[in-house]
């Protein structure tokens, strides 16, 4: 008997073999106590980044010229409120105008005809190359050069008529932005397959129905993420339109700040609105790139909201398993 289970393969012996001579079954395993390993040096860190943290609130809680008081006075003040509006108007319009345009230089960056190529790459290339605050006082100051804007029979009037600060701020923010879409929108055409635009094509799609039907909702995707940036960009970037005299927040909060010698307390108001409206668009910007993604992901991690309804309704199968 022995000497058939001798005979496995290449010779050896199976492992399910055990001889008389093999002694008592095998017992149970020794259970192994796992030791975690003592990071001593993540306890340390620790401890002193928060005592770093404590000492710098300490010190502005502490601070005997700063009146927080007149932080809350001024939170909601009638002309905060509307330099925070202003603010919010001159971002949304700004980006508007370098989301349509940055389109539209994308695709003549990737166009096949020189000339409108080669604009678009001077146009990108000047925006970017030139400081954003350099771009608005150029704009600001135009009457300097062009003291009457003369379109013919259609418009004619003085330019500081025409160039207010608004339209300054307006064309100084929208025009930079439109450069750095640009980059952004042919990042995102660029990362559709040419399969697609081929078969559209082969479906008698004309070159600019497959754009708008075919590759635009698929760059999407690409186009998404950095555009919520960039427009989270523009929020703190408008407060450089203080430059040409527009009233939005800073400036509004600046003024008060001037005339009730309470210019850091004033600084902080700005930081609280500009905190709070960053972060509403940046929740806005996460649901944004999860509907844009579902196409590309089929399982996408489950919103804060979702999470709490799993949650609860799993406390309340609990509850009533118990009852």
């Amino acid at each position: 008997m022995t000497d058939k289970l001798d005979k496995g393969t290449d010779g050896a012996r199976p492992a399910a073999a055990v001889s008389k001579d093999d002694g008592p079954a095998s017992a149970a395993p020794a259970v192994i106590k796992a030791i975690p390993v003592r990071h001593y040096g993540r306890y340390v860190s620790a401890v002193v980044v928060l005592a770093l943290v404590g000492l710098l609130i300490n010190a502005f809680a502490t601070a005997e010229k700063i009146q927080w008081q007149a932080v809350g006075d001024y939170v909601f003040d009638s002309t905060v409120l509307a330099g925070a509006g202003r603010t919010l108007l001159i971002s949304v319009l700004a980006m508007v105008m370098g989301v349509v345009l940055g389109v539209v230089l994308a695709v003549m960056r990737l166009s096949k005809n020189p000339v409108t190529s080669w604009v678009a790459w001077v146009y990108i290339w000047f925006f970017r190359g030139t400081p954003v605050y350099v771009q608005l006082l150029l704009w600001f100051n135009l009457a300097l050069i062009f003291p009457m804007l003369n379109l013919g029979p259609l418009y004619k009037d003085e330019m500081v008529d025409v160039m207010t600060p608004f339209m300054a701020a307006l064309l100084g923010l929208g025009l930079n932005e439109a450069a750095y879409m640009a980059e952004i929108c042919r990042a995102g055409l660029q990362s559709v397959d040419d399969g697609q635009t081929e078969a559209a094509h082969a479906l008698g799609m004309s070159h600019g129905k497959t754009l708008r039907r075919i590759v635009i909702p698929q760059a999407m995707r690409v186009i998404v993420p950095p555009t919520g940036n960039e427009f989270l960009n523009m929020l703190k970037t408008s407060s450089l339109v203080y430059a040409v005299t527009y009233n939005e927040l800073l400036r509004a909060t600046s003024t008060i700040g001037s005339t009730s010698y309470a210019v850091m307390e004033m600084l902080f108001v700005a930081c609280i609105w500009y905190l709070v409206i960053t972060s509403v668009f940046s929740v806005g910007q996460y649901y944004l790139e999860r509907r844009f993604a579902r196409g590309s992901s089929r399982n996408l991690p489950a919103t804060p909201w979702q999470k709490i309804k799993v949650n609860m309704m799993a406390f309340s199968r609990e509850r009533s398993s118990t009852v």
